[in-house]
């Protein structure tokens, strides 16, 4: 993965809807592990409110810089390298928002989140939203709010729907807890993300055991 795939990926202010729900969703004290982790803020809110004991990997160094200013313990490492600097089950949570369509193997990475976590905690932006199908059914790559990028510069790899995210984790036996589709609030159907995810939802979060 280039640093460049994980800058773009990786916007860390909390205005995105998918990282407040990660926020909501981790207990106190709980030990956290955050995938791509971009400038840390996400990891710094949660040491602060939830008391986490908190780490994030992240190959972009000027994050890693960021990371540091802000006391969140980083370590400058490549996700298609797997994660051999960590145990196995050493931590509760491990995080991945919005990075899994810029790795190579999202599916060697999965194997490694459950290798060194108990719980995933999966987003992802969601390819099968209703506007991206409309734009290839009119023959263009899609642009959203969501997938900003040209076909020829998006740092995403592997663009998948909730219902290919669904069909990997069976196959490796990943049981889903918790499933919860989001939109953005200009969306004119967010209302309908509940009712048909796949189609309506821009981004969903996954929480996952194995």
């Amino acid at each position: 993965m280039t640093e460049e795939n994980l800058r773009l990926n990786h916007d860390t202010t909390l205005s995105r809807d998918d990282l407040t729900t990660i926020v909501s969703m981790i207990p106190d004290g709980s030990r956290i592990l955050d995938l791509g982790c971009g400038s840390g803020r996400l990891l710094r809110l949660l040491a602060d409110l939830k008391h986490g004991k908190v780490m994030g990997v992240e190959c972009d160094q000027s994050k890693v810089i960021e990371c540091t200013g802000r006391g969140v313990p980083v370590i400058q490492a490549d996700l298609d390298e797997g994660l051999p600097d960590f145990a196995d089950q050493s931590y509760d949570f491990v995080i991945l928002s919005r990075t899994l369509q810029a790795v190579k193997r999202p599916d060697q990475l999965l194997d490694e989140i459950f290798r060194v976590g108990k719980t995933g905690i999966i987003s992802f932006i969601n390819f099968g939203h209703c506007s991206a199908r409309l734009q290839l059914l009119f023959g263009d790559m899609p642009e959203t709010k969501t997938l900003p990028w040209r076909w020829f510069d998006t740092p995403n790899i592997h663009l998948a729907t909730i219902a290919d995210f669904r069909r990997l984790c069976k196959e490796k036996q990943i049981r889903i807890l918790r499933e919860i589709p989001l939109s953005m609030r200009t969306d004119p159907f967010a209302r309908l993300a509940d009712l048909w995810p796949n189609f309506f939802a821009s981004t969903c979060v996954f929480i996952l055991q194995k």
